[in-house]
């Protein structure tokens, strides 16, 4: 498979008054053509600031200090920001969890599509607005043309989402960012677009990150998983392999978890204690102040190591032994 998207001990720091907060510490990852990754924990440990760190989308006092980000084996990050913005949209694209963040409230969805499309391309009226109608009608938009007249507050929430990955879908990248974007819709919305972003990657080839705390949703949607803690990832596998025999105690403890994994009436399996604060992470594993398997050997750094032919882990007693 070729890679699209290739991160090399990505590292991204905010500067505070207090000093260096290091937010993501050595992600290293890679996204195929056609291939859907889906990156997950919980609230904090980084997986949005991923998403931002790759599109360039990180404000002061934060900034990429470390590490590479490549498309198709070009580092973006050596690029100027004139560059990155002509790359950003055309190249990489991004859906964010509230539409409302992608749509302007007062203005058509025929003009923001418009703009969208004259920020890297030279087309008619005409031309534009063919192609605007083409998008909302490849994410099964009913009506596109009267669409194209309304405004976002006038569509559904549900219809709004298709409306952002319209957008995102209208030069074709070759990757899509995506950040919890059904997390506010309907169980049956939610569905609908799953199905929808699946096919489309799957018949345009388009790399995507699916970035959720939803371990249905990666189940239903991903090909392979990275699970994030403390700015860390922690295990990286095919999907079906990390859910079902999970290496990682923390990947363990997301999946005992889930209610509907447990008998009906027993208490869910909680991971004891909270996620550390950046700025006080314990020495050596982050995780190890809330793990059971945890000794003294925990206190030295660990690095994410080989577990099999695609499986990644960063802890030195996981629950699946090694076997490469």
């Amino acid at each position: 498979m070729t890679h699209v998207l290739e991160l090399r001990n990505l590292d991204t720091s905010f500067f505070t008054e207090g000093g260096e907060l290091r937010a993501l510490q050595g992600v290293s990852l890679t996204v195929g053509s056609g291939e859907i990754l889906g990156l997950v924990g919980e609230s904090g440990s980084g997986k949005s600031l991923t998403g931002f760190s790759i599109n360039g989308l990180i404000s002061p006092p934060g900034r990429v200090v470390g590490g590479e980000v490549l498309l198709h084996g070009e580092n973006v990050l050596d690029l100027s920001r004139e560059a990155m913005r002509r790359i950003r949209g055309q190249n990489i694209a991004m859906i964010f969890q509230d539409p409302m963040m992608t749509l302007n409230p007062v203005l058509r969805v025929e003009t923001q599509m418009r703009d969208a499309l004259a920020a890297h391309l030279s087309l008619s009226r005409a031309e534009a607005r063919a192609r605007s109608i083409a998008a909302l009608d490849e994410v099964g938009i009913p009506s596109p043309e009267e669409r194209l007249r309304a405004y976002p507050h006038q569509l559904s929430g549900g219809m709004r989402q298709r409306v952002a990955i319209a957008i995102a879908l209208l030069h074709q990248p070759d990757l899509i960012i995506a950040d919890e974007p059904t997390t506010a819709l309907d169980v049956t919305i939610q569905g609908q677009i799953l199905a929808l972003v699946q096919r489309l990657c799957r018949e345009r080839g388009t790399a995507l990150i699916w970035i959720t705390h939803d371990l249905a949703v990666v189940a239903g949607i991903a090909d392979r998983i990275a699970v994030m803690y403390a700015g860390r990832l922690v295990e990286v596998g095919p999907v079906d392999d990390v859910l079902d025999n999970p290496a990682h105690p923390y990947t363990a403890g997301l999946m005992d978890s889930v209610p509907s994994r447990g008998r009906r009436g027993r208490r869910l399996n909680q991971i004891p204690g909270r996620m550390p604060a950046l700025t006080s992470l314990p020495e050596g594993c982050a995780f190890r102040p809330r793990c059971s398997r945890a000794t003294d050997a925990c206190r030295a750094p660990q690095e994410l190591h080989d577990i099999g032919p695609a499986r990644k882990v960063r802890c030195i007693h996981p629950l699946t032994e090694a076997t490469a």
